[in-house]
C-alpha cells in the first residue's frame, strides 16, 4: 500500500483519543490536514470530539517520497537525514526539502488566512512539521529541529499573529496537562 495511503495505527488513535476533550484544544476553530490518511483520520478524530468538520489541504502533504516507495526503517532513516542535510538536492528522488518547505509555508499561510477567530490546528506529517517550524523560526533546515522520539504524535505551537514560535516539538499528550 502507498504510503500516503496509510492510516493511523491502534496506538496513533489511542493516543489521539486520549488528547481530544483537552481544555487546550477548546479555543480550536479550525482544523486543516493534509489529504493523506492517517493526518485526515487524526483530524476528524479530534474534530468529531470538538463538534468540527475537517478541511483537507492536499498541498500540506508530507514531503513526496514516491521515488523510492516503502523504505525499511534504517534505510529511511539514511535517507531523511540526507533530506534535510542537503535541502537544495533531492535524495534518492525525493522531493528537495527547499520545495517542500516552499509549498508546506504556503499551505499554512492560506490556512491562517481561513482562519479568522480562535485556534487553527494543522494535522500533518512530521518532516513537513519540520520544514514549517524551521521556516517560522527562521532556523536552517536541519533535522536537528525534527520532532524527537521517532513514531510521531508530536505538536509545536506558532502565534500566528505575531508568526512567533511558542514552543518546539513536544509529545501530544502535553496537551492533556
Amino acid at each position: 500500500m502507498p504510503v500516503p495511503e496509510w492510516g493511523v495505527s491502534d496506538i496513533g488513535r489511542r493516543r489521539t483519543l486520549a488528547i481530544c476533550n483537552s481544555p487546550r484544544l477548546k479555543a480550536t476553530q479550525l482544523i486543516v490536514s493534509s489529504g493523506e490518511r492517517k493526518a485526515l483520520e487524526t483530524a476528524s478524530l479530534i474534530g468529531n470530539a470538538l463538534r468540527l468538520s475537517v478541511l483537507s489541504l492536499p498541498e500540506s502533504h508530507e514531503n513526496d517520497r514516491s521515488a523510492t516507495g516503502f523504505l525499511p526503517p534504517a534505510e529511511f532513516e539514511t535517507v531523511a537525514s540526507q533530506f534535510f542535510a542537503e535541502p537544495q538536492q533531492s535524495a534518492r528522488g525525493w522531493e528537495r526539502a527547499i520545495d517542500a518547505q516552499k509549498r508546506i509555508v504556503a499551505a499554512a499561510r492560506k490556512a491562517m488566512a481561513m482562519s479568522t477567530s480562535g485556534d487553527l490546528l494543522m494535522v500533518g506529517h512530521g518532516g513537513v512539521g519540520t520544514l514549517l517550524f524551521c521556516h517560522f523560526a527562521e532556523l536552517p533546515i536541519s533535522r536537528s529541529h525534527d520532532q524527537q522520539g521517532g513514531g510521531g504524535g508530536n505538536f509545536w505551537s506558532l502565534d500566528f499573529t505575531t508568526l512567533h514560535i511558542l514552543h518546539a516539538w513536544r509529545p501530544m499528550e502535553d496537551l492533556a496537562e
